[in-house]
């Protein structure tokens, strides 16, 4: 495949800037992950996890919605751990080709909570749920998805569900060796509207929790959390998703994960989380080009209280106004779990 930086040479960063509107503790006491999803009716949802715990406890995934980024409701749960001693907290979630709500998800079986250092053990098997209604009430298939490769855990989805050119839905999961030191990222496509899944390729070993993006056509972006760099790598497609070359790094060390969104003016938005010591919180990045070069980095959030923090997912409003939800484990105000929102513009900046 061609390097589609390769005739760039040295190109100035643009520069844009954060105009924050408003800020909030959307979800309290919960650990969260959010992924958003914008419905055709403009409500937009939050899929979460909604215990106050790092995966360590019995929970579920459950859907927040809001149609302005303000103001939250609990809609409804897409998983509900159906055994003691588990936990559902990795999801993927986006909108089929007819509009229902579709959300993917796994998670964790917990050891004993006498066992000594009790912590998350096997990984389970992913769900396939559906709401036809918005996401108040679902359907869950407990069976269909792909089950583990030889030698590996179950599939662990993350990101966006994505509609390809061909109609299919494409997204992204990892796996992990059962000796846990090799991650695998693989990407899945459906070919009935979410409703069976197949594994399309592998994109690339040594990596996890992967933001998919469709840019154009057969091309695609993939930002991809190392798991031996701790930053965020960029993958590029433009065979539809079947071979992939790495572009980059796009984060700094300790910047993880991200989430690639299109804004209304045709630039794309990378969010990520800031893990260094000192500045824990929210970062972001803009490209004109469809990803090849990007921006300076633009924070949104500087305050969050440790490094168990981050996942942000974002929207825009009709208005223009993003809106970005992330987790965090508290801030210098607000000392617990939970998801907070931040709504923004976006605006270049003079140089």
């Amino acid at each position: 495949m061609v390097n589609p930086i390769a005739h760039l040479g040295n190109v100035e960063p643009l520069i844009y800037r954060a105009e924050i509107k408003e800020r909030y503790i959307s979800v309290d006491n919960v650990c969260a992950w959010p992924n958003l999803t914008m419905l055709g009716d403009s409500t937009i949802i939050a899929t979460i996890f909604n215990k106050p715990s790092h995966g360590l406890v019995e929970g579920d995934v459950e859907c927040w919605a809001s149609k302005d980024g303000t103001d939250w409701k609990k809609h409804g749960t897409p998983a509900l751990h159906d055994a003691t001693a588990t936990t559902r907290t990795n999801v993927a979630a986006g909108l089929t080709k007819h509009g229902d709500l579709l959300v993917l998800s796994s998670g964790w079986l917990l050891k004993p909570a006498e066992a000594p250092n009790p912590s998350r053990g096997a990984i389970i098997k992913t769900w396939i749920s559906r709401s036809s209604d918005g996401g108040k009430t679902w359907t869950v298939d407990k069976h269909s998805f792909p089950p583990a490769e030889k030698g590996r855990t179950e599939y662990i989805p993350f990101g966006d569900i994505f509609i390809a050119d061909d109609g299919s839905l494409r997204t992204t999961c990892y796996s992990i060796t059962r000796d846990r030191r090799e991650d695998k990222v693989t990407l899945f496509r459906s070919d009935d509207d979410g409703y069976t899944w197949k594994k399309m390729v592998d994109i690339i070993e040594q990596h996890n929790e992967t933001a998919l993006f469709r840019v154009k056509d057969n091309v695609w972006l993939a930002a991809a959390r190392s798991s031996t760099e701790a930053h965020v790598n960029l993958f590029r497609s433009e065979d539809d998703g079947y071979t992939w070359q790495k572009i980059r790094a796009i984060t700094e060390l300790r910047q993880i994960p991200a989430h690639i969104m299109l804004l209304k003016g045709g630039q794309l938005l990378l969010t990520y989380g800031n893990r260094n010591a000192g500045r824990f919180g929210i970062k972001a990045k803009v490209s004109d080009d469809n990803g090849i070069t990007w921006s300076q980095e633009i924070t949104l959030i500087d305050d969050l209280s440790s490094g168990d923090s981050g996942y942000p997912s974002s929207v825009q409003l009709a208005s223009g106004e993003i809106v970005t939800a992330y987790y965090a484990a508290g801030t210098t105000a607000h000392h617990r779990y939970h998801m907070g929102t931040v709504k923004w513009i976006l605006e270049k900046a003079e140089k």
